[in-house]
């Protein structure tokens, strides 16, 4: 089976996100921070929930860039976030959180985090195959109109588009730069081309936070 993640036509997607977000502009209050240089620019984050399971849903991120004149250099991006509830992450490819948190009350299998204010990192170049997804795995490092992804199964939260709950207070930092992030907006979920663009699937739940240069 072909992955949907290796098959997504960056191009014709960038252009369609960038277009939605011009359209949302207005969302932001007159607070967020001003850039002279990238005035139209933001880093946004989209949040795919691929597919659910008996306690959660395994979900998809991805950073788009889309600044023509700020990157991201190394030691790269950190995100974070609050969970609306007590969601854990089991489990993650393409990136890995800083600290695991108190899981003590967890048997057997214990969860990669159970922080209610994760961190999340990029991991390096050097991570083996089998523990990346497209785009992952660059050190965090994140050049204009490029993109970065992960993969994480969420724990503890809903499994249907009525019960789960959108994390809040979402923070993105970076060597020498601070964003300012809007809160999280559901939109029409994400539609995935096969490689060989014979087929069209899409995510079950989508949403999207848009962070300003400050």
């Amino acid at each position: 089976m072909e992955s949907v993640f290796s098959s997504i036509n960056k191009f014709s997607g960038f252009t369609l996100l960038f277009v939605f977000l011009l359209s949302c502009s207005s969302t932001f209050t007159s607070t967020e921070a001003y850039d002279a240089v990238d005035t139209g620019g933001n880093i946004t984050i989209k949040w795919d929930v691929m597919s659910w399971t008996p306690d959660g849903y395994v979900g998809v991120v991805t950073i788009y860039n889309f600044q023509k004149h700020h990157q991201i250099k190394a030691p790269g991006w950190r995100l974070g976030w609050t969970w609306a509830k007590k969601e854990i992450i089991w489990s993650m490819v393409g990136s890995q959180t800083t600290e695991q948190g108190d899981c003590s009350r967890f048997k057997g299998n214990i969860p990669h985090s159970c922080n209610k204010d994760p961190t999340v990192v990029d991991l390096s170049p050097k991570t083996p195959f089998n523990q990346q997804i497209s785009n992952c795995c660059r050190g965090g490092v994140l050049k204009p109109w490029d993109a970065s992804s992960f993969q994480l199964s969420v724990g503890a939260a809903g499994t249907t588009n009525k019960t789960v709950r959108m994390p809040k207070h979402f923070t993105l930092n970076a060597p020498g730069n601070a964003y300012t992030c809007g809160p999280p907006q559901i939109v029409q979920p994400t539609k995935f081309i096969t490689q060989h663009k014979k087929r069209v699937t899409r995510a079950l739940m989508t949403w999207i936070v848009i962070c300003k240069y400050s």
